[in-house]
């Protein structure tokens, strides 16, 4: 599916890291990108720089995501791309001892909920809200195509370290989903596929020590360096106007393979 002027996009957690560089990248070719995220502030920048809408969303909440929808929609029209990259992780291990005192203490399963609730059940309430929409549109091309959707899983989910059972089984859940919802959707024309980014440069990772960021560069195999976000903007953008891209996850991590921790 070509992105052409005013083709209607919406990207979850586009306010920064994967999804502002994934906007911006859908904006540049004139699509109109509606970002749905919980940061007012970098939303509401994002937004203005790049000619969109900002719709404050917590994708774990029906009526929020329908309300973002209804904005992006009342703004720029029917989304014919959904780009998935809403997400969050956590680090506790299933069970462990305290060094200090052995006490011995489980993984909250609140914790875990939570995670499971953002990033495979939100990520999934945006795709089923979606391709609901976009089935009411006609299509673009005598091939039937009406819209394209991407997701974000992590490499975490075939390779978790340790404390990321949680994050892990959020992302296998994501991989695991994207062939059946693929299928769900073919009759309609509605292509679905999903990215596993490896280690990248996102203001989350920012946050880490340069001894830390360097560390992490150099277990990469080739390029020895973190991620662009926009590298991972680019494979989104093929997965979009490929037309032949569906049911795919696609890891985009420089040859890592995650250690146990």
């Amino acid at each position: 599916m070509e992105v052409s002027a005013n083709t209607p996009a919406v990207v979850t957690g586009g306010a920064s890291g994967l999804g502002a560089a994934t906007a911006r990248a859908l904006a540049a070719k004139g699509a109109k990108v509606a970002i749905f995220d919980m940061n007012e502030e970098t939303g509401n920048a994002v937004a203005n720089e790049i000619g969109g809408v900002f719709c404050k969303v917590n994708v774990t909440s029906d009526e929020d995501v329908d309300a973002g929808f209804a904005k992006a929609r009342e703004a720029h029209g029917q989304e014919r791309i959904l780009v998935n990259c809403a997400g969050i992780g956590n680090a506790i291990k299933t069970a462990s001892r305290d060094k200090q005192t052995g006490e011995i203490k489980h993984f909250p399963i609140s914790a875990f909920d939570f995670v499971i609730q953002v990033n495979l059940i939100g990520t999934f309430r945006c795709i089923a809200k979606s391709a609901a929409g976009m089935m009411s549109l006609d299509p673009l091309t005598d091939e039937g195509d009406r819209g394209a959707i991407v997701n974000t899983a992590s490499v975490a989910a075939e390779d978790g370290q340790m404390g990321q059972a949680a994050y892990s089984a959020s992302k296998g859940g994501v991989v695991g989903m994207t062939l059946p919802i693929a299928r769900d959707l073919m009759r309609e024309g509605i292509r679905v596929n999903t990215i596993l980014p490896g280690i990248f440069n996102t203001p989350l990772m920012n946050a880490a020590p340069p001894q830390v960021k360097e560390a992490l560069a150099q277990s990469v195999p080739f390029p020895k360096r973190l991620g662009y976000p926009e590298e991972y903007a680019n494979l989104a953008m093929t997965m979009i106007e490929t037309g032949y891209f569906n049911g795919e996850d696609v890891r985009l991590d420089g040859a890592i393979r995650m250690a146990p921790r």
